[in-house]
C-alpha cells in the first residue's frame, strides 16, 4: 500500500504569485506524488495487487481564491488517480483519492479566528472535520471492503462542495 499524503501551500493571488511559489507547490504536491508512485508501482505489479491512495483536496475540485498553485496540483492528483486506476486495475491495484475539506489540523489552527468561523459557516455540518475523519476514509479505501472501488475521489468535507 502507498499513501501519497505530502502537501504544502504557498498562497498568493496570481498577480503576486512568484514562479518560486508556483514551483515549490508543484514539486511537492504533484511531482512528489508521481515520484513516490513510480518508485512503488513495479513492486505492486509484481505482487499482483495493491492500494494507492492519494491526498487531493476539495480545492482541487472547486478551486479557491489565492490558491492557483495548490488547486492546480490537487486537481492534477485527481487526474493522475483516474489515469492510474485505468492503467493499474488489470494488475489488481486500486487507485483512489481522498479530498479533505476544512480539517482541524495544526496548519488550519494557525489561521485567524474569523477565517475559521467562515470555514465553519461554509460547511453545511457547521464544524471543521477532525483528522480522524480523514484517517477513517483512508482505512476504508485500504481495506478489503473497498477492493472494487478504484478511480474514485472521496470527498470528506461535511458537504462543503455540494
Amino acid at each position: 500500500m502507498l499513501i501519497n499524503n505530502a502537501g504544502i501551500t504557498r498562497d498568493a493571488q496570481i498577480k503576486k504569485m512568484t514562479y518560486q511559489e508556483w514551483q515549490q507547490v508543484i514539486d511537492v504536491n504533484l511531482t512528489g506524488v508521481f515520484n513516490c508512485t513510480s518508485a512503488f508501482v513495479n513492486t505492486m505489479i509484481g505482487q499482483e495487487g495493491g492500494r494507492i491512495i492519494n491526498t487531493s483536496s476539495v480545492v482541487g475540485v472547486y478551486g479557491n481564491f489565492g490558491q492557483t498553485n495548490y488547486a492546480a496540483t490537487k486537481a492534477g492528483v485527481i487526474g493522475m488517480t483516474k489515469s492510474w486506476a485505468k492503467e493499474l486495475g488489470k494488475h489488481g491495484i486500486t487507485v483512489n483519492a481522498v479530498a479533505p475539506g476544512f480539517i482541524a489540523t495544526d496548519m488550519v489552527a494557525a489561521m485567524p479566528e474569523k477565517v475559521l468561523q467562515m470555514m465553519r459557516e461554509k460547511t453545511p455540518m457547521r464544524r471543521l472535520g477532525q483528522p480522524e475523519d480523514i484517517a477513517n476514509a483512508y482505512a476504508f479505501l485500504a481495506s478489503e471492503e473497498a477492493s472494487f472501488i478504484s478511480g474514485t475521489v472521496l470527498s470528506v468535507d461535511g458537504a462543503v462542495t455540494l
